[in-house]
């Protein structure tokens, strides 16, 4: 028989599960032993912390990732060199190798800034002066996600530094990337778009479609890397598969300097995933000071297949999904 106390303890248990916003807890996942799992009631995410911090996992409840895994690499840990292994990370711009390139191998600490939001720190980047931190909060009640990446100079010299958030996605999928509205030669004789192009990039690839209103580049298990970024002002970036559409918001600061002839997002796939990127501007970072880039994530479900280039289409079932975000 159950005592008054018992019953009280189990109904406040009942209580707390139906009122609590965000679920946080420490699972295993793909060999890793620590991973903090967030979770609401439609979508979850989980963050290694044996290495990384990555997020290595985003998807609806009981539903599939929209990262990229390298399974070989996962529940590994203490490499010396740099792995790949998927999900999120958080770099250091402008790309140079070993600069960028510096292995997050070893253990993450963690502190709760909230109910549902968390502080990941790894181990600091010495060689660089570099400490890296991502704080991550997940809405209570809705597929939102923001991710706050940030840069200390824990070092005694200054550092050309940008922060570079790399989302690797899962592959079969169709990036679409909005473009600017488009305007007649006497409405505006000044450029008003600006891109970089890297040296293996094909215009004539097909992964590529060049629309009017609409950049569309598909993943292809067959074909290997190509790359692009832009001064991209439309502030948001999306991919399709499988019925989940994910949504990264990109922020562009008007005269801050850009990585990479001015890019403040790129984008890159080969056989494996395809990345979405985004960069902050660049900058001397003194001794003891940092900085932030910020990236608001969303991720819809039951969105139907949209073919390469169909603009309509991508008017019709992507725009109002995030035209509600804005």
């Amino acid at each position: 028989m159950r005592t008054i106390a018992g019953l009280a303890t189990i109904l406040a248990v009942a209580v707390a599960a139906q009122t609590a916003e965000v679920a946080m807890e420490t699972v295993e996942y793909k060999g890793w032993k620590n991973n903090l799992k967030l979770s609401n009631q439609q979508m979850k995410l989980i963050v290694t912390l044996d290495i990384g911090p990555r997020v290595i996992f985003l998807g609806p409840v009981g539903g599939e990732n929209v990262f990229k895994n390298y399974d070989p690499q996962m529940g590994k840990c203490g490499e010396k060199d740099w792995q790949i292994r998927g999900g999120h990370r958080l770099w250091l711009a402008p790309e140079g190798m070993p600069f960028s390139y510096f292995p997050d191998n070893t253990p993450v600490v963690t502190k709760k800034l909230g109910p549902n939001s968390v502080r990941f720190v790894p181990a600091p980047e010495t060689p660089n002066g570099i400490q890296k931190e991502m704080d991550i909060t997940l809405d209570a009640k809705v597929n939102h996600v923001t991710v706050v990446h940030r840069l200390k100079n824990i070092g005694k010299k200054k550092v050309r530094v940008a922060p570079w958030a790399l989302t690797v996605m899962a592959p079969g999928g169709m990036e679409i990337i909005p473009l600017p509205a488009k305007k007649t030669h006497d409405e505006e004789l000044q450029p008003n778009q600006f891109m970089t192009i890297w040296a293996y990039t094909d215009f004539a690839d097909p992964r590529w479609h060049w629309g009017t209103r609409y950049f569309t580049l598909s993943q292809d298990p067959q074909k290997g890397p190509t790359k692009i970024g832009l001064a991209h002002q439309e502030k948001w970036i999306g991919y399709l598969r499988n019925g989940l559409f994910f949504v990264k918001t990109i922020e562009y600061k008007r005269g801050a300097t850009y990585p990479d002839n001015g890019c403040n997002m790129e984008t890159f796939t080969n056989q494996d995933m395809l990345e979405v990127e985004s960069l902050g501007p660049v900058g001397d970072l003194a001794a003891g000071r940092s900085v932030e880039h910020v990236e608001q994530w969303y991720l819809f479900t039951g969105v139907p297949r949209v073919a390469a280039g169909d603009e309509a289409a991508i008017n019709k079932h992507i725009r109002p999904l995030v035209e509600r975000i804005k």
